[in-house]
């Protein structure tokens, strides 16, 4: 399965619904990288729209791939060789069909999800039926806008707190991780 995934920082939701954009950061910047290089992740996008957000990016990019960086630490710069900016995630569903020559099939994750089509299974047949590559979108903040669920065709079941009380707030970067072993781990 071809797998393409974004963090996506526009348009998200507020802890009160409305539209923001929310900020990038380093460790999402690498640590989501590296997961996403374990599991064999084509490439990582970063979506935003926001200029200073998308220089950052380069700029920790580009960082990593000086002499310097390179030879101190070559496993980190072999994992950011797969991320990318973005500045929607219209222009990422058309970037992953640039490289694959097929639309992918848009997957979203949400922690308070109460529909879902299914499990990791039922996501791994449906890519191998169509034959197309899977772009899964995480959201930063209090999740995904409205419009980008929309245009999923998929949405995977959320992970589920076993606490008592509910509590149920992970990082998106273990959130991250946990679904890429659930995708490919044994």
């Amino acid at each position: 399965m071809n797998t393409y995934l974004a963090l996506v920082h526009h348009p998200i939701r507020n802890k009160v619904g409305e539209v923001v954009t929310t900020s990038v950061t380093n460790l999402d910047i690498h640590d989501i990288s590296r997961s996403c290089r374990t599991f064999g992740i084509k490439k990582y996008f970063l979506v935003t729209p926001l200029p200073l957000q998308k220089d950052l990016v380069h700029e920790i990019l580009d960082h990593w791939k000086t002499d310097t960086a390179n030879a101190f630490n070559p496993d980190r710069q072999d994992a950011l060789a797969i991320a990318e900016a973005q500045d929607s995630v219209e222009d990422t569903i058309s970037r992953v069909e640039a490289l694959e020559g097929k639309k992918p099939i848009v997957v979203v994750t949400g922690a308070n999800f109460k529909e879902f089509n299914g499990s990791v299974q039922n996501l791994k047949d449906l890519s191998a039926k169509d034959n197309r590559p899977v772009l899964v979108l995480f959201g930063t903040g209090w999740g995904l806008h409205q419009k980008i669920l929309d245009m999923a065709e998929f949405k995977l079941s959320p992970i589920v707190s076993l606490n008592s009380d509910g509590y149920n707030h992970l990082s998106v970067r273990s959130a991250v991780a946990i679904y890429l072993d659930r995708l490919f781990g044994e």
